[in-house]
Formats: C-alpha cells, sequence, structure tokens
C-alpha cells in the first residue's frame, strides 16, 4: 500500500492540476494586485496575465478602477485600452489613480461584432498592456474567441459584466463578483483554480485625494479623456 505522503504533487503531473484544498499555481505570469488580502487568495498571488478575468459588477462605478489601480499603473509603460466604457473616462480622475492619459486609449463600437474584433485584435496583438472591456451580453462562443486570443501574449485582460452573468458558462479561470460595501467592495469567488470560498472578501479601498493633489486654478474635474476613437480607424497604428 502506497502511503498518501509518496503520492506525487499534483503540479508535478500536470501544471493544470491542483488539490482541492490548495490554491492552484499559475501558468502564466502574475501581476500583483497591490491588495494583499485579495493576492493570497489567487492562485499565483496575482491578477494573470494572458487570460480573460471576469468580473461581474453589481453596477459600474463602484470602486472596480481603484481595485485595479495598482496593477494598471504597473503596466501602464504600455498602452492601456478602454474599451466601450459605460461612461466618459474623465483624464484628472484617471490621473490621480496614477494613469497617464497619454498611455491610454478610449475605444468605442457600434456594433458588437466590432467590438469583438477590436479587443481580439489588441489582445492579439500583444502590444498593449491592459485592456478593459465593458459588455452588458456575451455569448459563450465569444467567450472562447476572447479567452484564446489572450493567450497570445501576456496583456491583462478584464470583461466587466453585470452581475447577473455569473449564472452564465464562462471559460475564464477567475471570476469575481464586485459589490460595493462602506469603504471598499465586497468580492466573491465566483470561480477560481482552487477551494471554494463561501464568504465574500471585504476590500478597504481609499478615495484618491484629486482635489488636494491638484493646483488652486485647475481644469474641471469632468474634463474627458480625448475624444473617443473607433476601433477600425486606430487600431492599425496601435497594434502595429
Amino acid at each position: 500500500m502506497i502511503s498518501p505522503l509518496n503520492h506525487p504533487a499534483p503540479e508535478s503531473l500536470h501544471p493544470s492540476l491542483w488539490r482541492a484544498s490548495q490554491l492552484a499555481h499559475a501558468s502564466a505570469r502574475c501581476v500583483d494586485t497591490g491588495h494583499p488580502t485579495l493576492s493570497s487568495q489567487l492562485p499565483g498571488g496575482g491578477w494573470p496575465t494572458g487570460t480573460l478575468i471576469d468580473l461581474l459588477l453589481q453596477q459600474p462605478g463602484i470602486g472596480e478602477l481603484r481595485l485595479l489601480r495598482p496593477a494598471l499603473a504597473a503596466a501602464a509603460s504600455r498602452r492601456i485600452v478602454l474599451l466601450q466604457p459605460p461612461h466618459a473616462p474623465q483624464a484628472l480622475a484617471l490621473a490621480a489613480l496614477g494613469l497617464p492619459p497619454s498611455q491610454l486609449v478610449w475605444l468605442r463600437t457600434t456594433r458588437s461584432a466590432d467590438t469583438l474584433w477590436a479587443a481580439e485584435q489588441v489582445l492579439r496583438s500583444g502590444s498593449c498592456g491592459a485592456l478593459l472591456m465593458w459588455q452588458n451580453h456575451a455569448r459563450s462562443e465569444s467567450l472562447r474567441r476572447l479567452h484564446l486570443a489572450a493567450q497570445c501574449g501576456e496583456t491583462l485582460f478584464f470583461m466587466f459584466r453585470p452581475l447577473a452573468s455569473a449564472q452564465d458558462a464562462s471559460p475564464s479561470p477567475l471570476r469575481l463578483s464586485l459589490r460595493p460595501a462602506a469603504g471598499g467592495l465586497d468580492i466573491g469567488f465566483v470561480k477560481r483554480r482552487g477551494p471554494q470560498r463561501d464568504a465574500p472578501l471585504f476590500l478597504p479601498l481609499s478615495l484618491p485625494l484629486t482635489h488636494s493633489l491638484l493646483p488652486q486654478h485647475h481644469a474641471p474635474l469632468d474634463r474627458p479623456l480625448s475624444v473617443p476613437v473607433t476601433a477600425r480607424g486606430v487600431l492599425p497604428e496601435l497594434v502595429q
């Protein structure tokens, strides 16, 4: 009889295997979330690159960009693409989060097919540090295409969808639900490569000191990030 102590570790047999009681080892490079309590709950200790990360929001604007701020700031040496955000991105508010407007590209499309096409081009090019994509409805085959496209490089790829999408299947290995809470966010672990966690994780998030950091005669805080550009018009230059 073989003692359990002599059994090989699952990851030694194949990198996609892990014990149900433990977090899986990351198969791709991870970027630190900047939030130690959250990082400790994620395989690899951070946001995985080259994969679809599904962030399911109770509603937009609850602190999701403050959650991602450390990772996006680390990725800002390359362009960060905002695809179909629900509201016009505000340049000074983003700068207060440590995201230089000169490194941000705001893309808009008029059709769902063009949104999917634009996301695939950005991911396959490998030229951007991060892609943030907002989508209310996404078919399972579209999610699979995006997940495969993400594997072509090491771009951080976050897709923001409504909380109700948690009931739908997704190829994403990491799916988190985000709900507003006093002083931060309640983060639910819908799917991760590791043990199930039923209780949400409360993550405190501080507000950027936008007003105190600005000079006395500053531009209005609601000045939007330059006008959006159409995906097909800018992508040839962006992904070259």
